[in-house]
């Protein structure tokens, strides 16, 4: 019988006990009263039993200064090395909070340095687990070149292999910086922060009142700043997210998304899709029933859940093939873009358009989000991110427009103008310039003043605009639709689409590197 999580936790607790593992068995056991595993326990829970193999274990310090020479502490308090997660190499390195406060050194680094590096040499994914107080202030400015070094580090490999971050403690000051150059962050509930200026010396400069956690906590990065995209229960929920994440990717940028096979019939209709849109176009309706309908096995591993609402972002699989999936979402801001939806589509589609993920899009947007604070705040700018993203990406992609695509947010939203392979549209799509009321009011301005009845008028040049203009067939003339489906068939004309382009071969033009709207 399979070892459950809390046996395998004893299990290790016992063998670091014995080893009197990091620094020291009463330090262990204080990571563990706050809820906290030790960097050992850590990376041995997240790999595959018995598969660890340490670098530098035996490494210590070189600071002679401040009477270090005495406190010398194998490992240097970073836990570093390889694995396997389900068969396939991952790297690792883990702080340990025991040794130092997990403050980052000349040696460390030059750990943490060594297991990226191999890491981009064998095309493996790296996990980075945090838990550091920082700089160690003894080393002065080797510390910082260290992380600077790892800096380094992250943006040569970003775009090449998956980088994880795990925030399992503090993470304050320019170490945020690693992070945030990686590709996914997940932050654990109560025991994490990431802040780059701290509660003191906020309270001493600008005299705000905030604890770590209402400044930097896992649940202010997950749904007010967006620099976090997960949020764990604890430190094995967080490692058994990562291991569940590594499932939809690819181990380095030369490789295709690892196929899981599946039951779920291709050929499957669901009924229940041809009711999910209402028919009154102001009315709203959960995006992710629709997704849920279509994927395999009803299966969605949402991305940034709690942040930016208004736009739905995730992995799935469609016949066994990984995907990403970005979607306006009804239920919230009536699926408008704003500033935030747009940074957090952009960031995931050119996350997928790296790693070799088709993207799906679901599409039902009314727009951008209206009003001077977007304006002020740059929407003009971010809102150029998306549309960079989708045009740059040479994956597959597809497209379903479910209701409204109105204006600009239409051309955005991955339309067959900006290389998208295939575009599918729901009967009950409105593909216009603007919604149809708004259209007659301004085309028609005059002639409803002057009518006596303007109210008769009105409604029935909105039924005119329909036909005309805000329907689905008009684009479909065009070429801009490919086929206009029913719902019930979105799984099968997906997943047929997806194989059709299996060998799809789509480049850029030769440069150093495009020039995105930051």
């Amino acid at each position: 019988m399979a070892q459950t999580i809390q046996e395998k936790l004893a299990e290790l607790r016992r063998r670091n006990q014995a080893a009197e593992a990091g620094g020291g068995a009463k330090r262990t056991e204080r990571q563990h009263q706050e809820g906290k595993l030790s960097a050992r326990e850590r990376v041995e829970l997240f790999l595959d039993e018995g598969t660890f193999e340490e670098f530098d274990k035996l490494v210590t310090h070189r600071c002679t200064d401040f009477d270090m020479a005495s406190q010398q502490v194998p490992g240097d308090g970073v836990v570093s090395g390889y694995g396997r997660v389900e068969g396939r190499t991952v790297f690792v390195f883990a702080q340990d909070f025991t040794v130092f406060g997990g403050s980052l050194a000349e040696s460390n680094a030059a750990k943490i340095c060594k297991v990226m590096d191999r890491a981009m040499q064998v095309g493996a994914p790296v996990i980075g687990m945090n838990d550091s107080g920082g700089a160690r202030i003894q080393e002065g400015v080797v510390s910082l070149a260290g992380y600077a070094d790892i800096f380094l580090r992250n943006t040569l490999a970003s775009g090449v292999i998956p980088q994880i971050s795990a925030i399992m403690g503090p993470c304050a000051g320019g170490a945020v910086y690693s992070p945030a150059i990686t590709d996914f962050i997940v932050m654990v509930q109560d025991t994490s922060y990431m802040f780059v200026t701290g509660p003191d010396v906020l309270r001493t400069v600008t005299h705000e009142e905030v604890t770590m956690q209402e400044l930097g906590g896992a649940v202010t990065h997950n749904t007010t700043s967006g620099v976090a995209h997960f949020i764990a229960r604890d430190d094995p929920d967080c490692l058994s997210l990562i291991r569940e994440m590594l499932s939809f990717l690819p181990s380095n940028c030369m490789e295709d998304p690892p196929v899981k096979a599946s039951a779920d019939p291709i050929d499957r209709e669901e009924e229940k899709l041809d009711t999910i849109v209402p028919a009154e176009p102001d009315l709203p309706y959960e995006m992710r029933d629709l997704i849920h309908c279509v994927v395999d096995d009803g299966y969605f591993f949402e991305v940034q859940e709690h942040f930016a609402q208004n736009l739905v972002v995730g992995f799935a699989r469609l016949g066994g093939q990984p995907v990403g999936i970005v979607a306006n979402q009804p239920a919230v801001l009536a699926g408008t873009l704003d500033i935030n939806a747009s940074l957090k589509g952009a960031r995931f589609v050119r996350f997928c358009d790296c790693f070799n993920l088709p993207l799906i899009t679901f599409e039902d947007v009314p727009g951008f989000l209206p009003g001077t604070q977007q304006e002020y705040g740059g929407i003009i700018k971010h809102g150029a991110k998306l549309l960079y993203a989708f045009a740059e990406a040479t994956v597959p992609k597809l497209t379903v427009i479910t209701r409204k695509a109105y204006g600009g947010a239409y051309c955005v939203m991955s339309s067959k103008h900006i290389r998208t392979d295939v575009n599918y549209a729901f009967p009950t799509a409105e593909i216009a310039v603007m919604g149809p009321e708004g259209a007659v009011n301004i085309i028609y301005r005059r002639e409803l003043a002057d009518a006596k009845n303007g109210e008769k008028v009105r409604a029935a040049k909105v039924e005119e605009f329909k036909r005309l203009f805000a329907n689905p067939y008009i684009a479909a003339e065009k070429g801009y639709i490919d086929e206009v489906i029913q719902p019930r068939q979105t799984r099968r004309k997906l997943i047929q689409a997806l194989r059709m382009l299996e060998n799809k071969r789509d480049t850029m033009p030769p440069k150093k590197h495009g020039n995105i709207p930051l």
